[in-house]
């Protein structure tokens, strides 16, 4: 592990200024506020830069949580169901409303929008694998943003597990990615507990993801969502093992992400191995 002062970051982040393939993952505390109900203006924040950054000329794929917290807040639910019958249900009904939005907001900007609804077994399995990858390249020719999500009415691996970090760190390798950035609820990985130690501050990089690193991390996801901070190590793990860059960081403004491809430092920098 590195850690180095803000002012220092720059010349790590500024590998990004080059990515042409970028996966966007963005969680549950992102997409919807405590009452469960969707952030519209956070998704439209998230969709304009997108967007933009389409029209630039890369390529930019979007795993999305949110689907159970979502569905929930649409039936009026208080709390994340926790029966895996009743997540699943949760399920279907926010995926159509979470897709429903997408496909809309990017409309605007004149994008089409195709979704993937995943499955550990649609990954392990050697020819899903080949048409999964065969289908995003298809999708990104046609310049199409592809949308990801687990498919939660049938797979109860990440209902159970964890929260979709480890699906985009997946997603990543599996396209070839440049650069996977994990949008959350907090600005990056710290090296204490915030709400306990006032002196805890952002690790700005990481260059090797240590069992030390894991026990700082521990803790739970929000109250719609699954994820922490050891979900995202999991898929940081996975990505930079891969040969990919990869950024934690806050998804309270989904405009940084401007600043990560011009090579500014946020959040934490997981540098890729090998590369």
């Amino acid at each position: 592990m590195l850690e180095k002062d803000e002012g220092e970051g720059n010349r790590d982040m500024a590998t990004l200024s080059n990515v042409e393939r970028i996966v966007i993952k963005v969680g549950t505390s992102t997409l919807a506020h405590d009452t469960g109900k969707a952030n519209i203006r956070r998704m439209k924040q998230l969709v304009t830069v997108i967007s933009d950054i389409v029209n630039s000329g890369k390529q930019v794929a979007l795993v999305t949580s949110g689907a159970i917290g979502v569905g929930a807040g649409k039936l009026g639910l208080k709390d994340r169901p926790t029966t895996t019958a009743g997540k699943q249900a949760a399920a279907t009904i926010g995926q159509c409303e979470l897709m429903f939005m997408y496909d809309k907001m990017f409309g605007e900007y004149g994008h089409t929008t195709g979704q993937f609804l995943m499955t550990k077994r649609d990954v392990e399995n050697s020819e899903c694998r080949e048409n999964l990858i065969n289908t995003f390249e298809e999708i990104f020719h046609m310049g199409a943003i592809p949308i990801i999500n687990e498919n939660d009415a049938v797979a109860i691996e990440e209902i159970l597990y964890g929260d979709n970090d480890s699906l985009s760190a997946i997603v990543a390798k599996l396209i070839g990615a440049d650069a996977l950035l994990i949008l959350t609820d907090i600005d990056g990985l710290y090296n204490g507990n915030p709400n306990e130690d006032e002196y805890a501050r952002i690790i700005p990089v990481v260059e090797e993801i240590t069992s030390e690193l894991f026990e700082i991390a521990g803790g739970k996801g929000s109250k719609f969502g699954t994820g922490g901070m050891v979900t995202k190590l999991q898929a940081a793990q996975i990505s930079t093992e891969a040969g990919i860059d990869t950024i934690v960081m806050s998804g309270n403004e989904p405009e940084n992400i401007y600043k990560v491809l011009e090579g500014h430092q946020v959040g934490t920098f997981f540098q890729a191995k090998n590369k």
